[in-house]
C-alpha cells in the first residue's frame, strides 16, 4: 500500500493494516520533524514532489520489497506540504513472519526511498531562513 498526502499521517490505521494473522513481527519507521537541525531552530519542513513519477517510484520499491522479503504487508506513505515540528513526514511499516524480514525490508524502503523517489524537502527556519536539503540526507 502506498500513498502520498497532504494530511498528518495517522500511524495505528498503518500499523492495524499489517497487523495480520500470517505475520509474526511488525516493524514500523516514522520519521518525523526535528526541531534543531544543526545549529538551527526548525519550525516546519516542506515536502514537495513530482506526484506522478513519485508513486510509480512508491509502488515500484513496494514490488522490489515484496520480491525480496516474504511480506505480509509493506506500507509506505510520505507527507507533502508543510510538516511541523513533531509531526509524522513519512512511515514504512512492514509484516513478515520473521523479524529478521521485517527489520531488513523497513530499513532498505526507507534508505531507497529517501534516494530515489523524486520527493523534495525545504527546511524552514525560525530567523525565516529556508533550505533545500538534499535527498538522502
Amino acid at each position: 500500500m502506498i500513498r502520498l498526502t497532504e494530511q498528518p499521517i495517522e500511524l495505528q490505521p498503518l500499523i492495524d493494516l499489517a497487523c495480520q494473522p500470517a505475520a509474526g513481527a511488525v516493524v514500523a519507521f516514522v520519521g518525523i520533524t526535528r526541531a534543531v537541525t544543526g545549529d538551527k531552530r526548525t519550525e516546519r519542513l516542506a515536502y514537495e514532489a513530482y506526484r506522478e513519477m513519485a508513486e510509480a517510484k512508491l509502488a515500484e520499491l513496494e514490488a522490489a520489497a515484496r520480491e525480496r522479503w516474504p511480506l505480509v504487508e509493506c506500507v509506505l506513505v510520505h507527507r507533502l506540504g508543510e510538516v511541523p515540528v513533531s509531526e509524522a513526514s513519512v512511515a514504512v511499516i512492514t509484516s513478515s513472519p520473521h523479524r529478521r524480514d521485517a527489520f531488513e525490508s523497513a530499513e532498505w524502503l526507507i534508505d531507497t526511498l529517501k534516494r530515489d523517489v523524486p520527493i523534495w524537502k525545504q527546511e524552514r527556519y525560525e530567523s525565516g531562513e529556508t533550505e533545500w536539503v538534499h535527498p538522502g540526507a
